[in-house]
């Protein structure tokens, strides 16, 4: 079969198990070959899909590299990314072989920033740690209530500092901006003065002057060699001691290393995370602060809605069908310019 036949469906290979409605559709419009077991692909199963497909859709747990991506057939035409990060692709090097690559911008903006600010909540208000009292023996754990216990602090008029302030960083500081707290962001530009006035939100140019100032430090930039380890050791330093950190866009943001040493010294108040360095693997170190209540764990679950996954397959279709109808999908990412 091949692509250039209009009369047949292009192959679709899909690494991993999406909701059924999407892998539905997905049956009826394309000659899709799925992932019934959900398993990870192994590295030879990356290359034996590129080398077969006309259209791969790979998610977030595989990484695409340039070795990989010089294996692909001639058939492969698109690269469909079921995610909006694409860090774990090698753009450049599938433009240099005319593949082009999409993901799924946009999508998840409200559902990543309801959760971070759930995670914004559970940090000063303590309430894992209450949960989990209860889990343990209600009974013999707790006594009831007392004026005295588990007193956390409250949001209300505290200082939020945002770093990335696009879309999902917006929507964040509107939900911040409702619980009365005091908005601050780092950008590479400047947002809008309209939306700056709205949020009566403070611009800084210098993320470590932001650090120093605000009570809580919300992450939501990409992952690119610029942001690598861009909360490193002496950026954790300038912290105040009542400060929360929250990182709900990259693990790689973040030096996991420098942050459980800090947490260790009780250097800031505490983090909430939901996103790890290498990914699935936690390290150790985080789970026992956890355990410790010095920080919060998720399992990468900010996007984790219904309605956020159907939506991210609809767009991974739109790409597929725009493309093979002959024009330039919607939803393409292009190389970064050197």
């Amino acid at each position: 079969m091949s692509a250039d036949n209009t009369t047949q469906k292009p192959k679709v290979i899909v690494t991993r198990k999406l909701p059924e409605g999407v892998e539905r559709r997905m049956g009826e419009l394309f000659d899709v070959h799925l992932n019934a077991d959900d398993h990870s692909f192994s590295r030879d199963e990356l290359a034996e899909a590129l080398k077969t497909a006309d259209v791969l859709v790979p998610t977030v747990t595989d990484r695409i590299d340039a070795d990989l991506i010089a294996q692909a057939g001639d058939r492969l035409k698109l690269i469909a990314h079921y995610g909006t990060g694409v860090e774990n692709l090698d753009v450049e090097a599938a433009a240099a072989r005319n593949i082009a690559v999409t993901n799924t911008p946009n999508v998840l903006n409200d559902d990543t920033a309801d959760m971070t600010l759930a995670l914004l909540l559970s940090l000063p208000r303590r309430l894992i740690e209450g949960a989990d009292i209860l889990r343990a023996k209600a009974d013999a754990a707790w006594a009831g209530w007392a004026p005295t216990w588990m007193l956390g602090h409250r949001v209300t008029g505290k200082k939020i500092g945002i770093v990335g302030m696009g879309r999902i960083g917006m929507a964040v500081a509107q939900r911040a901006k409702a619980f009365g707290m005091d908005i601050h962001y780092h950008n590479r530009r400047r947002v809008n003065e309209r939306d700056e006035v709205a949020l009566d939100a403070t611009f800084h140019r210098d993320l470590d002057s932001m650090l120093s100032r605000v009570d809580i430090v919300t992450i939501h930039c990409p992952s690119t060699v610029e942001t690598h380890h861009l909360i490193n050791t002496r950026r954790l330093g300038l912290l105040k001691p009542s400060a929360y950190l929250i990182n709900a866009a990259r693990g790689a943001i973040v030096d996991e290393a420098a942050l459980i040493k800090a947490l260790q010294n009780d250097r800031f108040a505490g983090a909430a995370l939901d996103v790890f360095e290498r990914e699935p693997v936690v390290d150790g170190a985080l789970v026992d602060l956890a355990r410790n209540n010095k920080l919060v764990l998720l399992p990468h679950m900010s996007s984790a809605t219904r309605e956020g996954r159907e939506e991210m397959g609809e767009r991974v279709i739109i790409n597929i069908r725009t493309k093979f109808d002959g024009h330039t999908p919607p939803d393409r990412v292009l190389p970064r310019r050197t």
